[in-house]
């Protein structure tokens, strides 16, 4: 064999070695590069299922943490609607505090109507409460016997005690309409809303 022949086939073998390991740099560069995204998939589940992880954790030590407030709110707020309980409470409270009521009325309710306007048994003439999931209020008007107005101090006892009762914890609005005889002495109207969690 020639010098030249030996020279080309050695250039040849060189630029087939160039070429073989550009290729093999190439594809083990595709390889890397695909196990590099499953690693940085793999990195992000991990870190993805630790940050679930310590929220249940938290999850549980606020569940453990709020088991006592949560045994206080179901014995304060009543389980059902039992209006006539509430009508006794109310008619007590006027009592106590030298008032005598004319009305106490409630929403209309839609208990054993069929359709779309129905309401689930139990939960006629509830609203739902805003941020507060399985708690609903039910809103009652009362209205003072109109023959027999009141003193205003008994008035602020009695609106104090409604406040304090666990059936009627919220006065939403009030109308006075002072006596036209005796300006010291009134009569009134008040929207109370009763907390339920059924």
């Amino acid at each position: 064999m020639s010098a030249k022949k030996l020279y080309y086939l050695l250039l040849g073998a060189i630029g087939l070695g160039i070429v073989v390991l550009v290729a093999g740099t190439w594809e083990a560069n595709v390889i890397l590069q695909g196990r590099s995204k499953s690693l940085q998939d793999a990195k992000t589940n991990t870190a993805v299922l630790e940050a679930k992880e310590q929220e249940l954790v938290q999850q549980r030590g606020d569940i453990t943490k709020y088991q006592d407030l949560a045994i206080i709110a179901k014995n304060i707020v009543p389980q059902d609607k039992d209006q006539a309980q509430t009508v006794r409470e109310l008619v007590d409270i006027a009592n106590a505090n030298g008032i005598k009521l004319g009305t106490i009325t409630f929403p209309s309710s839609s208990l054993g109507a069929t359709g779309a306007g129905a309401a689930k048994s139990g939960l006629s003439q509830l609203t739902p409460v805003a941020g507060i999931g399985g708690v609903y209020s039910l809103n009652i008007t009362v209205q003072s016997d109109q023959t027999h107005p009141v003193p205003y101090a008994q008035f602020l006892s009695f609106l104090d005690a409604l406040e304090h009762n666990r059936r009627t914890a919220l006065v939403g609005a009030i109308t006075l309409q002072p006596d036209t005889n005796n300006p010291g002495r009134l009569t009134f109207t008040l929207d109370l809303s009763e907390y339920i969690k059924p």
